[in-house]
């Protein structure tokens, strides 16, 4: 959708198409984007702001690539920052009260003194005693009462939300309001996915994080066969920018650029980085010729 704006500084009146922010081309003064009300589109209630700038995302990936396992391609480390950009995040924020029914099986652990009966070198047997540890199993059921809390999903069409719960969670504490002034001079995505698709994947998400709390309640030693049903009830669903700096690095010529994203708040990263075929086969012959060293010596 194309909106026009009027440059605060030079005066110059632009067209922009698709996007919230946008720098004047004769003055390099940056702007929000006032798009014309419309159905279907939708803007942020809160915002949580960038903590750090251009210079500090460059700083926090060099530090996240140096921590990345050995089997990952060492060229990663060298290679160009093809682009960076720092990027308000469609997402919404959800919350509700869960009641939960469950029913699972605890394992209780007791320890008791058996015989068994022992063959020496010589051939002779004799009865010994040892202590082993054994596991009663008991039902368990009942009901349990939570609120649900700060499950953030992303509107996004370009980065999904399994990309963004792997640089999760963000400070809700430092939510604002909205206002232009926060995203201005900043890129800001339009809200891509519906209302309704991001309420089903912040429900979704929700159930499962009663089913974690769950899993750390149960009592006894062990558990399993947990199972529970999840309904929820007064809802809230806010739509929200988060801040992301979305990195891609070019590390070979003909390979495409490997995207990682960083929190624009915490600094944590994410990304799949290539990995190294040689360091991985050299790995194995190491673990192989230990293996193989450990069992000659037991044989000898």
């Amino acid at each position: 959708m194309t909106a026009t704006f009027t440059c605060e500084q030079c005066g110059a009146s632009l067209a922009c198409d698709g996007v919230r922010t946008a720098t004047c081309p004769y003055c390099a003064s940056p702007s929000f984007v006032e798009r014309p009300p419309a159905a279907g589109h939708v803007d942020p209630s809160f915002v949580v702001p960038f903590a750090f700038d251009d210079a500090g995302a460059r700083s926090r990936l060099a530090a996240w690539l140096r921590a990345r396992s050995i089997f990952v391609d060492r060229r990663v480390l060298r290679a160009a920052v093809e682009d960076l950009r720092g990027i308000y995040l469609p997402a919404y924020v959800y919350s509700a009260v869960a009641r939960t029914a469950y029913t699972a099986s605890i394992g209780e652990h007791y320890t008791e003194t058996e015989a068994y009966e022992h063959t020496g070198p010589d051939g002779k047997k004799e009865t010994r005693t040892r202590t082993v540890t054994r596991t009663e199993h008991r039902p368990l059921s009942g009901r349990h009462v939570g609120y649900v809390t700060d499950v953030v999903v992303s509107a996004s069409t370009g980065l999904p939300s399994r990309e963004l719960a792997a640089i999760e969670p963000f400070d809700l504490r430092q939510l604002r309001r909205f206002s232009p002034s926060f995203v201005t001079g900043w890129s800001a995505e339009e809200f891509g996915r519906s209302r309704e698709a991001c309420h089903a994947d912040s429900r979704g998400e929700a159930v499962e994080e009663v089913g974690a709390r769950l899993r750390a309640f149960m009592p006894g030693d062990s558990h399993s066969d947990l199972e529970w049903r999840t309904t929820v009830e007064w809802e809230s669903l806010d739509p929200l920018y988060v801040p992301v700096w979305v990195i891609a690095l070019r590390h070979r010529p003909d390979r495409p650029a490997v995207r990682v994203v960083l929190n624009g708040q915490t600094g944590a990263a994410a990304g799949k980085l290539p990995l190294s075929p040689w360091r991985i086969a050299l790995a194995v012959l190491m673990f192989a010729a230990i293996a193989a060293a450990i069992a000659f010596g037991v044989r000898r």
